[in-house]
């Protein structure tokens, strides 16, 4: 298993991208190209992280545990 520090990286490193991809990309879809996006993703982003982060901590373990138990005596 990994170390509580790796986990706690990979989890920060995940949820900005996730934050920073999903932010930018709802945000476009309802103002298209524009300076005003550009504003609005940035603001979004910086809400939706920490929240992303926080929620990933608590999901990230149960479907680690989920995916576990569905392929246990699975090969490949």
């Amino acid at each position: 298993m990994h170390t509580l520090k790796t986990i706690l990286l990979a989890q920060a490193m995940i949820s900005f991208a996730m934050a920073l991809m999903m932010t930018g990309f709802f945000a476009f879809l309802a103002l298209g190209p524009t300076s005003e996006w550009l504003h609005a993703w940035a603001r979004s982003f910086v809400i939706a992280w920490p929240v992303a982060f926080c929620l990933s901590l608590v999901v990230g373990k149960v479907a680690f545990k989920i995916a576990a138990a569905l392929t246990v005596g699975r090969t490949s």
